[in-house]
């Protein structure tokens, strides 16, 4: 049985990841006056990470920059790579890795996260650096994400197990952040990369809870005294790729508050990266009004110089300008440099009026026609109005409770983006319109701790609730999940059979819940190529497991379809019934389990006792 002595929180990011601990064991502390033990909870620390921040030039920080540089042979000296752990290291990862993807882009592998959830390619080929020349190397976006988790686990190793092997990161208790949309194919591959990377003793836990955890740790005993029985708490969390929302309720059970989270967004990949891109093509427009044009490969590093500087200006009130840096292009491969410069006002106005415009509770995001052809890659939001998302997942809760004014109470931020005070601001003036109220209770922003550790600090704290040492929130699955099923009907010509939408987990089904769908039958085709459509929705969250839905549209999306073949005499169909396990660590097992029957009885003339195959939605993803 593990004993950890560490409880670790890991923040595997889409720009950044951080790695926050604290002790698995703590004793209870007596009190000198009353002799009565003290419910203490232990401190939440973070790791600084060493990593490579120039060539041959090795410091620790705080947070790891999420990127992967794959250096050509030569490029840099093997001193120039070397780490603490790793003397033959081949591959860079954190910030060295950032700066030099800058200069040289088709080696670079950045949004890893984002990659893992791109449903259009297989997400355990070799596809990254995407688009990079067919002499540079690839992984696949669950490797990438691997070895950024390697990293971490050696950087733990190096400088917390040096001196004893029971304290190694693979032997302690370690909880995995991930967006909340992450569907259950994303989230089973987060926890193979977490797997290939040596970490077995993983659970996940949603990025917008862990932010909330650790709100309520750096609350210490008085968050209760912060919010109150029916409250309705925003957690608004913008990272570096995703935009993701969760909605929390604050009830009363037994005289205690409780926090329920009872609504997730669906899965938006809009962020930080389009918001650095937004600052990069107005800073291009600039130069370019001055006569300066920029090639692709001077955009790519235009848009890292922007980060930075967006970075710096937010994190920094009294920085009001900040300079903007681009190698030059000459006849030789470097000619120079190009500067110019952005201010605070360019960035919040870019960020405000881009991503966060003004509009109404009605709005929905806008979709504009599609181009027939579109470059491949990653599948970005059409509209990158972060409110109009908001608008539509707010609107459909306040219409799914029937309350007018169901609206949120209170927003707890998160996300490197929401240190800009006026952002915040903003987004808190636009909800208030929103609301039906005479304006007397006006929505207030519960102050987060670090818009940066908060999320790795989270999951360490969430560590701590699980043992007693702290509160839980309420959850359980974010959307409700599906299965295709194809419908028995007369071939008709020209039409394929419709299929049918079976509920197969419910939202909010909790983590380690067994249902076993006996009362229904299917037919397995077993044997020969077969396809499994595996479905989920945000929306409908009252449906039950075992319950069909024949009309499903815009309601339901596809989360992927697989081709397999299971194991079975070619051409046979078997009688099965479906069970259906919610894991402790937050993954989603579905069985398809044989039926004995006296009629056809198969099982009984084969001898076999009852047979049961596991749909794998994680492994030979349709091309």
């Amino acid at each position: 049985m593990l004993n950890p002595e560490f409880i670790i929180g890991i923040d595997l990011g889409t720009t950044n990841s951080i790695v926050a601990y604290t002790e698995a064991q703590v004793s209870d502390v007596k009190k000198p006056d009353d002799q009565q033990p003290d419910d203490r909870t232990p401190e939440i620390k973070v790791l600084h990470i060493p990593q490579m921040i120039s060539e041959g030039v090795v410091d620790n920080r705080s947070m790891l920059p999420s990127f992967i540089y794959l250096p050509g042979s030569h490029e840099i000296s093997e001193s120039g790579m070397s780490l603490p752990w790793n003397h033959e290291n081949q591959t860079i990862v954190g910030e060295f890795a950032r700066e030099r993807g800058a200069e040289v882009p088709p080696r670079l592998i950045s949004s890893s996260k984002s990659w893992l959830c791109n449903v259009l390619i297989d997400r355990n080929k070799p596809v990254l650096p995407w688009e990079s020349p067919d002499d540079i190397s690839k992984i696949s976006p669950v490797e990438s994400s691997s070895l950024i988790l390697q990293h971490i686990r050696d950087a733990w190793n190096h400088l917390m197990a040096s001196e004893d092997e029971r304290r190694k990161i693979e032997n302690q208790e370690i909880f995995l952040t991930v967006p909340a949309s992450f569907d259950a194919v994303a989230r089973e591959l987060t926890l193979q990369a977490a797997c290939h990377a040596g970490l077995t003793h993983v659970t996940l836990i949603e990025e917008p809870q862990a932010a909330f955890y650790s709100w309520i740790d750096a609350s210490k005993n008085q968050w209760r005294k912060k919010v109150k029985k029916g409250d309705r708490i925003l957690v608004c969390d913008v990272g570096g790729g995703t935009s993701d929302f969760s909605l929390i309720h604050v009830n009363e059970d037994n005289g205690e508050l409780v926090l329920e989270r009872v609504a997730v967004g669906d899965h938006l990949l809009v962020g930080g990266d389009n918001m650095d891109l937004a600052l990069a093509y107005s800073v291009a427009k600039k130069m370019a009004d001055s006569g300066t044009r920029l090639d692709s490969w001077q955009m790519h590093g235009l848009v890292h110089s922007c980060r930075k500087a967006k970075e710096e200006i937010l994190s920094n009130p009294e920085t009001v300008e900040h300079p903007v840096t681009i190698l030059g292009r000459g006849s030789s491969l470097i000619g120079g440099t190009i500067k110019s410069s952005i201010s605070r006002d360019e960035i919040e106005n870019s960020i405000v009026d881009g991503f966060f415009p003004i509009c109404e509770i009605t709005s929905v995001p806008i979709k504009t026609q599609k181009i027939g052809l579109a470059e491949a890659g990653l599948s970005y939001e059409s509209d990158p109005a972060v409110t109009r998302h908001l608008a539509k997942f707010l609107n459909y809760q306040k219409n799914d409770t029937e309350d007018s004014n169901s609206l949120p109470t209170a927003v707890l931020f998160n996300g490197g983006v929401m240190k800009s005070v006026k952002i915040r601001d903003h987004i808190i003036r636009m909800i208030d319109s929103w609301s039906t109220s005479d304006g007397s209770d006006l929505i207030r922003e519960i102050n987060s701790d670090d818009f940066d550790l908060a999320v790795a600090r989270g999951a360490a704290y969430y560590g701590l609730a699980l043992r007693g040492r702290g509160v839980r929130i309420r959850g359980g699955l974010g959307r409700s999940y599906y299965i295709g099923i194809a419908a028995s009907m007369p071939a008709v010509p020209g039409m394929p059979a419709p299929v049918k939408a079976l509920c197969v987990a419910s939202f909010g089904m909790e983590e380690g819940t067994d249902i076993n769908l006996k009362n229904k039958e299917f037919v397995l085709a077993v044997g020969e190529p077969v396809r499994f459509d595996f479905l989920g929705s945000s929306i409908r969250k009252n449906d039950v497991a075992g319950e069909i839905v024949e009309d499903w549209q815009d309601e339901i999306e596809e989360i992927t379809s697989i081709e397999t073949t299971l194991d079975g005499e070619s051409g046979q169909f078997v009688r099965v019934t479906i069970e259906v396990n919610v894991t402790e660590i937050g993954t989603l097992e579905l069985w398809c389990v044989s039926v004995k029957d006296d009629q056809l009885g198969q099982d009984e003339k084969s001898g076999k006792d009852e047979q049961k195959w596991k749909l794998e939605f994680t492994v030979r993803e349709q091309e």
